[in-house]
């Protein structure tokens, strides 16, 4: 025991002469981080600068503009960069576009011109709507000079066109895009091809189907067809976001139960137009779209659905509701569980 006592303090000055190694080489690691820090925020070349246009696509995502900025020796390194745009808060705020910058910039410099954007971004914008039937999306795109309509119906109507690039399109049969078009605002460089608009709605079409639809199909013995047809009725029936999981339970329910969808947008997109008050001839065309006379889903989608409605087709309320009509001046539906409740409600429009 005396022994062990009279070894103690050698071994307590021992441990703390390690610890103070360990602290003096953590605080000269420390010192040194900081350093190179503050030397990443400061220019490439402050002496002789030089001039460098850099491209920054469309929808490209920080840590890439970061990596673009690098390879073109405008910062020292993409991680920082990436750090500081974070610290800064303007993640969401880099623009694309084609930019003049100097190697004499220092990175917050560079933040704030792609902040800032440039005028002339050599990129034009174009908004697709939720429910736009392939014919709308052409025309609009044709409308706005964007695309030769010809061309693009032609590329869209056969999805092995594209079925090398998307996996999901795989697993359809032969049919065109109609409803995997997604519909969003999107950026692309003037003078795209027609391919390249395409793809652009099909890479944001497959980010929902990896997200929102790939996992849930086997919960109702769904095909990504069916699942997206059903999800196109429901964004062409419904007004709100509000009510499209209810109105998903309506044909759900109907589904089960063997009953025809009887959905006027099936009709309408036979008819080519959006006519709102269907006649007894309307609804007796003799079609596979008509779900009027035929049960079942149809055998495409009959539009592009948005997020709510794919969401909404694979997530129906938990009601027993196999009826709905539009009552509401602000696009809201009664809905019922009898046909009887569905009579009075129509009566009271």
């Amino acid at each position: 025991m005396e022994k062990s006592k009279a070894q103690n303090p050698k071994k307590r000055k021992s441990l703390s002469l390690v610890s103070a190694i360990i602290i003096f080489v953590l605080a000269i690691g420390f010192q040194q981080v900081k350093e190179y820090y503050y030397a990443a925020l400061g220019p490439m070349d402050g002496v002789n600068p030089v001039t460098v246009n850099v491209v920054i696509p469309p929808a490209t995502a920080t840590p890439e503009i970061g990596d673009i900025l690098f390879e073109n020796g405008l910062i020292k390194h993409p991680f920082i960069f990436k750090y500081r745009v974070k610290k800064r808060a303007v993640d969401n705020q880099l623009k694309a576009g084609v930019y003049t910058l100097s190697t004499g910039m220092d990175l917050n410099s560079i933040i704030d011109n792609l902040t800032k954007g440039v005028k002339d971004l050599n990129t034009v914008r174009f908004t697709i709507p939720e429910g736009y039937e392939i014919q709308q999306v052409a025309d609009k795109l044709e409308r706005e000079g964007l695309v030769n309509k010809e061309r693009f119906l032609e590329l869209v109507s056969d999805k092995n066109n594209f079925q090398d690039k998307y996996e999901f399109l795989r697993e359809l049969d032969k049919q065109s895009l109609e409803g995997f078009l997604f519909p969003s605002t999107y950026e692309i460089f003037v003078g795209s091809k027609e391919e390249d608009i395409i793809e652009k709605m099909l890479n944001e079409f497959e980010k929902i189907y990896n997200k929102d639809i790939k996992h849930s199909l086997d919960k109702f013995d769904l095909s990504l067809n069916e699942a997206v047809t059903l999800a196109s009725i429901v964004e062409r029936e419904g007004k709100l976001d509000s009510e499209r999981p209810i109105m998903s339970a309506v044909f759900h329910n109907r589904l089960k139960k063997g009953m025809a969808l009887q959905s006027c947008a099936t009709v309408q997109y036979i008819l080519g137009e959006r006519k709102e008050d269907l006649s007894t001839e309307d609804t007796s065309i003799e079609s596979p779209f008509n779900t009027y006379i035929y049960s079942g889903l149809p055998p495409t989608p009959i539009a592009s659905p948005g997020k709510a409605s794919i969401v909404a087709a694979l997530n129906p309320e938990d009601v027993d509701y196999l009826f709905f009509v539009l009552t509401g001046e602000d696009g809201s539906h009664t809905f019922s569980i009898t046909y009887e409740e569905h009579l009075r409600a129509k009566n009271k429009k």
